[in-house]
C-alpha cells in the first residue's frame, strides 16, 4: 500500500474514533448528574449540606469554585465517559490499523496482551474506588474542629480520576515485564535479583502517585502492585525453563564451542564438468588478457 493510501486508512480510522467518543460523550451529556453523582460518591458528605457538621472532619460540602465551574465539570465528565465507554470501539480501529503490518506471533501476542491489559486495569480501577472512601476520611480527619471543609466538586473529579488513572495503569507493571520476558528482554533469574529494590519502589512510587497521598493507599496500591510482580517473576521462570529446554545448545558453556560433524560424505554420482573450449591465441603467440 502507498504512503497515500496509508495516510487515507489512517485519517478514516481516527474519523471512526473521533466519531464514537463525541456521540457517547453527548448521550452521557444526558446523564450527568448520575455520572458526577457516582464520582463524588466515595466524598463522606454532610447531610443536608449543613457545613456547620463539616467542622473537624468530620464530613464536607461539595461545592462549585466560580460561575463557569459547573459548565466545564459536565464537559469534562462527558468526554470522560465518551473516552472510557467508547473504549473497545476506538481501540479496535487502532487495532485494525496496526494489523495488516503484524507477523501472525506478534498478533498472537498483541491480542494477549489486550486480553490480560482490559481486566487488570478495571481491576486496579475498582480497588481505586473501593479505597477512596477511606483515603477521602483520613485527610479530612485532619481538620481542627475550628474549621470547616468546603471541596471543590470539579476538584473532587479529577481526584477520583487520576486515583483511577493511577491505579490501573500501575496494574499493567507485571504484564510488562512478561511481555519482556516473552520478548526475550529480561529473564526471570533476573527479576529475583531485582526484588528487594522492585519492593521499595513500588512503595515509594506509591507514596507519590497517588493523589491522597496518605500511607493507607499508598499500601493499597503498592501490596497489590508486589504481589503480582512475584506471579509475574515465576511465569518468567516458568517461560525460561520452557525455552532453555528448547534450545538444543543448553548443555553448552558460553565460552565452549557447538560439535561439529566431521566424518566424510559421498558427494554421490555427478555429471562431469564440460571440457574448456580451446582458447584462441593472436598470430603474436599471446592471448587476448596478455
Amino acid at each position: 500500500m502507498p504512503l497515500t493510501e496509508h495516510l487515507r486508512e489512517l485519517r478514516n480510522r481516527l474519523a471512526k474514533a473521533v466519531l464514537a467518543i463525541v456521540v457517547v460523550a453527548i448521550v452521557a451529556a444526558f446523564y450527568n448528574k448520575q455520572i458526577m453523582d457516582f464520582l463524588s460518591g466515595p466524598v463522606p458528605q454532610c447531610p443536608d449540606r449543613d457545613l456547620a457538621k463539616s467542622h473537624g472532619g468530620n464530613c464536607a460540602v461539595l461545592v462549585f469554585s466560580n460561575l463557569t465551574s459547573p459548565f466545564t465539570t459536565i464537559v469534562k465528565v462527558c468526554l470522560l465517559a465518551g473516552v472510557t465507554v467508547s473504549a473497545p470501539i476506538w481501540l479496535y480501529q487502532l487495532w485494525a490499523f496496526l494489523a495488516p503490518g503484524l507477523h501472525k506471533n506478534e498478533k498472537k501476542y498483541t491480542i494477549a496482551f489486550v486480553a490480560t491489559a482490559a481486566p487488570l486495569f478495571l481491576a486496579g480501577a475498582y480497588l481505586a474506588y473501593l479505597i477512596m472512601p477511606t483515603s477521602m476520611q483520613v485527610l479530612l480527619s485532619i481538620t481542627p474542629d475550628s474549621a470547616a471543609n468546603t471541596l471543590a466538586l470539579d476538584d473532587i473529579l479529577d481526584f477520583s480520576v487520576r486515583m483511577i488513572l493511577v491505579f490501573g495503569l500501575a496494574f499493567e507493571l507485571p504484564l510488562l515485564l512478561v511481555m519482556m520476558n516473552l520478548a526475550g528482554m529480561v529473564s526471570g533469574e533476573a527479576m529475583v535479583k531485582w526484588w528487594r529494590g522492585v519492593v521499595m519502589g513500588v512503595f515509594i512510587f506509591g507514596a507519590v502517585a497517588t493523589p491522597s497521598t496518605d500511607p493507607f493507599g499508598m499500601c493499597v496500591l503498592a501490596v497489590p502492585i508486589i504481589i503480582l510482580y512475584f506471579g509475574a517473576v515465576g511465569f518468567s521462570i516458568l517461560n525460561d525453563k520452557r525455552r532453555a529446554r528448547r534450545n538444543p545448545d543448553r548443555l553448552l558453556d558460553d565460552d565452549e564451542a557447538s560439535p561439529l560433524d566431521l566424518t566424510p560424505q559421498s558427494a554421490g554420482d555427478s555429471e562431469p564438468m564440460p571440457a574448456l573450449p580451446e582458447q584462441s591465441h593472436h598470430r603474436s603467440g599471446y592471448d587476448d588478457v596478455t
